[in-house]
């Protein structure tokens, strides 16, 4: 088996995790709250190699390089939006959002508007769920809603509600879902944030830098074609060495 055959196709492998991942960064880069995708690369033995002139009984580990999918956390820059239902986290949190099907949500994205029956809810139309894990109803009275810092919602002097903001003790128990939204796979273990920091009027962009996701590409681009041309060398010499023994 020629090893420098295997390692280069799995060399390709791993890259093409990689471009996935950028590939997603960079279509999601505008999705406010989205948290970057990204890939961390290892090796993982599988046998070892036998050379000609090695005088030990052990031979030289084969390594293969392996790729892995995680998710920057990392903050992104908050940003003024003028509308007083869109909230920014500062720290760490989550908003609690509900899905049509009752499941729970969470998301940085803190765009929110007023539906038809007074309650709260994201772009998506999910709506927001306050500490109580309750949707969020605005006074039928109407008024000027107030966010206080520590997500007390008020209209007209009284307190409504207050925005629910979660945590939690296991990062990478959450599962990433279209709209820059994730799920509890069960492992995430969600803490409420009894004294969350939020901003009225603000939002919070993605923590993708664009210009670092292209020249990720371009690094990819070079990578994939240098093992691209490993793979045909190598090819070419069993090629002549199976001519040559007839």
């Amino acid at each position: 088996m020629n090893i420098g055959l295997y390692q280069s196709a799995a060399s390709l492998s791993a890259l093409e995790r990689w471009q996935d991942a950028v590939s997603q960064n960079i279509t999601s880069g505008q999705v406010t709250g989205y948290r970057k995708r990204t890939v961390e690369f290892s090796t993982q033995a599988a046998g070892e190699i036998n050379l000609p002139n090695n005088k030990s009984s052990d031979g030289i580990p084969a390594l293969f390089p392996k790729a892995s999918n995680g998710i920057s956390f990392q903050p992104g820059e908050t940003k003024p939006s003028g509308r007083d239902m869109d909230l920014a986290i500062q720290g760490d949190g989550f908003f609690d959002v509900q899905l049509p099907d009752g499941t729970h949500a969470y998301t940085r994205d803190g765009e929110f508007s007023v539906r038809a029956d007074r309650t709260i809810v994201n772009t998506a139309g999910d709506e927001l769920l306050s500490d109580s894990g309750q949707p969020i109803v605005l006074s039928a009275n109407g008024g000027k809603v107030t966010v206080n810092a520590d997500g007390a919602i008020s209209q007209n002097g009284a307190v409504i509600g207050r925005v629910g903001v979660q945590n939690f003790t296991n990062m990478q128990g959450l599962v990433p879902v279209a709209g820059g939204m994730f799920l509890d796979n069960g492992s995430a273990a969600p803490t409420p944030v009894d004294h969350p920091n939020l901003l009225q009027g603000y939002v919070e962009a993605s923590n993708v830098t664009p210009m670092r996701e292209m020249v990720d590409m371009v690094v990819i681009s070079r990578s994939y074609e240098a093992n691209q041309k490993i793979i045909k060398t190598v090819d070419e010499q069993m090629q002549k060495t199976l001519d040559a023994l007839g």
